[in-house]
């Protein structure tokens, strides 16, 4: 029997450049909240480039986006460290820092424990949600499936999904 993981992907679209004063508290506390994260019941992994945080890995291949990507032992152990500490903080402020966009910048879905997503995985988990909304391939804190559950997956995804304001 396989075991899973939790993978989870979240994407925004900044309002100001990662440089500028608008953003400084924003980027101030990246890492503090990845220490947080890394220290955090049923953590398992992130997505990190050398400077230590994923703010400079290119998603979409649109700058203005900067992604999140971890790996956990289950929903209820991201949960956890989502709604508490310097993380709430963070979401409390979201909207200062980046635009509201119309479709799903969030996707969840379950790996094989070790396995460590890619970015391109990433983004076909979103543009899949995006199309079919939630299914076991890609799905949501609110609507979730069970480790393990598969399905067939459709072949191609309609052009005008990407990340539009």
């Amino acid at each position: 029997m396989t075991s899973y993981e939790l993978a989870q992907v979240n994407l925004a679209r900044l309002k100001f450049p990662l440089d500028s004063p608008e953003l400084k508290d924003f980027v101030d506390a990246l890492d503090p909240v990845n220490a947080d994260a890394d220290g955090a019941r049923g953590f398992v992994w992130r997505l990190q480039s050398d400077a230590g945080d994923a703010t400079g890995i290119e998603v979409f291949g649109d700058r203005w986006l900067i992604i999140n990507m971890s790996v956990w032992r289950d929903t209820d152990a991201l949960t956890a460290f989502m709604y508490q500490g310097r993380h709430r903080e963070l979401l409390q402020r979201r909207r200062e820092w980046f635009e509201k966009v119309a479709e799903a910048m969030t996707a969840l879905w379950w790996v094989p424990a070790g396995h460590r997503p890619t970015v391109a995985e990433a983004e076909s988990r979103l543009l899949h949600l995006r199309t079919n909304g939630p299914t076991p391939y890609a799905f949501t804190l609110r609507t979730s499936f069970a480790p393990g559950v598969h399905e067939a997956v459709a072949g191609e995804v309609p052009e005008g999904l990407g990340c539009g304001v």
